[in-house]
Formats: C-alpha cells, sequence, structure tokens
C-alpha cells in the first residue's frame, strides 16, 4: 500500500489544486489563530471545496464546543485534528463534530513520550506524531523541527501519522526509519513561512509514495 500523505496548513487555491494534483490524500486547514498558516472557517470551507478526493483536516487547539460547532456549520470537515492538551475524553467528544475521524496530535522528544500516546488508545482514530516544539513556545506545532523517527517504529495501540520536521529530502528515509504508513509536512513544503511552495509539495508526494 502506498503511503498516503498530509499537506497541512492550505491557504491559498494554487497549493491546494496543487496538492490535489499530486495526490495528497488529505489537506489541512489551521484553525488557530496563533498559527502564521492560520485560515478562517469560511475561507477553509471555500478551499475545501477544491479538494476532490482528498480529505479536508480542521485542525484545532484545545476548541471548546462554540469553535467545534462553528467548524462542523462552515466547513464539516472529514476529520479534527486536535493538537492542544486535549484529554482522551475530550477526543471523544471533538469526534462527533467530524465526518469521518478524530486524530490527536502527541509531541515527541523521546521515548517517554511515545509511550504516553498510549492514553489516547481507543479515544482517538489515530495518533499524530509531532516534533515537541520549543520551550516557551506560543503554538504547539508547524516549527519544521524533527526527531528520531525510530522512536515511533512498533508503535501498535493505534493507527499513526508522522510528523515534524518532514521534507521531500527526508521523508523517505523517515517512513523507513518508523514504518509510517501517513506521513504529514507543513513547513516542508514552504518557500517561506506560511508560502507553500508548489514544486516542493509534488516532490515531497512523489518521494512519500515511490
Amino acid at each position: 500500500m502506498a503511503t498516503r500523505v498530509k499537506i497541512c496548513g492550505m491557504s491559498d487555491e494554487a497549493s491546494v489544486r496543487a496538492a490535489v494534483a499530486a495526490g495528497a490524500d488529505y489537506l489541512g486547514f489551521i484553525i488557530f489563530e496563533k498559527s502564521p498558516r492560520a485560515v478562517a472557517l469560511e475561507r477553509a470551507a471555500e478551499l475545501a471545496g477544491l479538494k476532490g478526493p482528498a480529505k479536508s483536516v480542521a485542525v484545532l487547539v484545545d476548541p471548546d464546543d462554540a469553535l467545534l460547532g462553528e467548524v462542523l456549520r462552515v466547513l464539516r470537515p472529514d476529520i479534527i485534528q486536535l493538537h492542544g492538551q486535549e484529554s482522551p475524553e475530550r477526543c471523544l467528544d471533538a469526534k462527533n463534530y467530524a465526518a469521518e475521524a478524530m486524530w490527536k496530535a502527541v509531541p515527541v522528544s523521546g521515548a517517554e513520550d511515545v509511550a504516553r500516546a498510549r492514553r489516547y488508545a481507543g479515544f482517538a482514530d489515530a495518533i499524530l506524531f509531532d516534533a515537541r516544539p520549543p520551550v516557551g513556545a506560543d503554538r504547539p506545532g508547524g516549527w519544521g523541527a524533527g526527531y528520531d523517527y525510530s522512536l515511533v517504529k512498533g508503535f501498535d495501540a493505534a493507527p499513526f501519522i508522522l510528523a515534524g520536521g518532514l521534507n521531500p529530502e527526508n521523508v523517505a528515509d523517515a517512513i523507513t526509519a518508523s514504518g509510517a504508513r501517513v506521513v504529514d509536512t507543513v513547513s516542508g513544503v514552504e518557500s517561506a513561512p506560511a508560502v507553500k511552495d508548489i514544486a516542493k509539495i509534488g516532490a515531497f508526494i512523489a518521494a512519500a509514495k515511490r
């Protein structure tokens, strides 16, 4: 089975069309104002209308019920990805606002972080392993940092997605090291923060699916 790919932080039509044409399986829309890649719900809905066979992913950080309700009403995402301090029980709540699934992001810097992710088994449909953000960071992801991807190899408590510092040059090796069947990139396909590079999008997807 070919590796599936999520391109996250989508904010313009050209990038969405390029990702879909290159074979992206998931398109991530960040609904979190502190992110440089944040988009308004209405804009995310417009862009999601171009997704073709890809799945839309609403990326949220500790959302309250009011925001989840707005996400459902305006965007109607296929998947909700929680990227904050949400509890396992909160993950179950959030799943009610997505058409298909709920993913929980877990920061990784060592083996103990991977072990702690097991508490989400049975609550999240998949675990997204991301690099731990810098101390004092005002957002939980999108920093372009990597980690030892082999730490997650063999994780079997739930399906997992590999994220954190992935780019066209390292994604193939990261897949080999981790055993990931789904990979996610944000800054690795950008020419500047929040500016997607169409050539890099195509190169990343080709490298991940080869």
